[in-house]
This record gives C-alpha cells, sequence and structure tokens, in this order.
C-alpha cells in the first residue's frame, strides 16, 4: 500500500527532510505546503472530493473524475488543472490523471496566535 502524507511545514524543515532523503533515509511520501492558508487555497472541498476519489483509483480522464464526483466537466477540468499546478496530481503517458497513492495522511498542527 502506497501512503502519502499531506502536511505544512516550513521550507527549512521541507529541506531538512530531503537532506535525509539524499543521505538515504527513507522519508516516505509527502506533498507539503507552506501554510494552512496555502493548504485550503489549493485543496479545496470539491478538490479534497476529486483526491478522495482518485485515491487508489489508478489513471483516470476527467470525464471519468467528473463521473465519479457528480460534477460537470468543465469545473472538474478546472479543480484538476489547479492539482497539477501544485503537484497534487500527475498525468500519465497517456494524459489520464494520476494520483497514485492507496491512502493519505493530512498532518498538520494549529497553535494559539
Amino acid at each position: 500500500m502506497s501512503r502519502v502524507t499531506i502536511n505544512v511545514e516550513s521550507p527549512h524543515d521541507a529541506e531538512s527532510r530531503l537532506r535525509r532523503a539524499f543521505s538515504g533515509e527513507a522519508q516516505g511520501n509527502y506533498i507539503s505546503f507552506a501554510s494552512v492558508d496555502l493548504l485550503w487555497k489549493i485543496v479545496t472541498p470539491k478538490r479534497w472530493e476529486i483526491i478522495r476519489v482518485m485515491t487508489g483509483a489508478g489513471p483516470v480522464s476527467i470525464r471519468e473524475v467528473s463521473r465519479r464526483v457528480a460534477r460537470d466537466v468543465k469545473s472538474v477540468h478546472g479543480d484538476v488543472q489547479a492539482l497539477l499546478r501544485a503537484g497534487v496530481l500527475d498525468r500519465d503517458e497517456g494524459g489520464r490523471i494520476v494520483f497514485p497513492y492507496d491512502e493519505v495522511h493530512v498532518d498538520f498542527v494549529v497553535r494559539a496566535a
């Protein structure tokens, strides 16, 4: 089973994790955001639904994603493009949309102001 962690971490923490990975220490799969605000800007509720239905699904067309989330193709296309630009989704050689994980873990901490 492949798992990805969507998290919020500082650029310093991300760089530190990257250095450990280059030194051979397994880090797992991460999709990191610099702030909670940026995470919520990119992963809106409708985009989260796209991620949810694509988890474990393999490569699918945008039309199939639209069918699975019961939304029109044009609006799903816009959301998929935003997730592709953010590096959350990818495309295979055939142009289909890919989210290559079977499980998603979301991890961030909110502290008192």
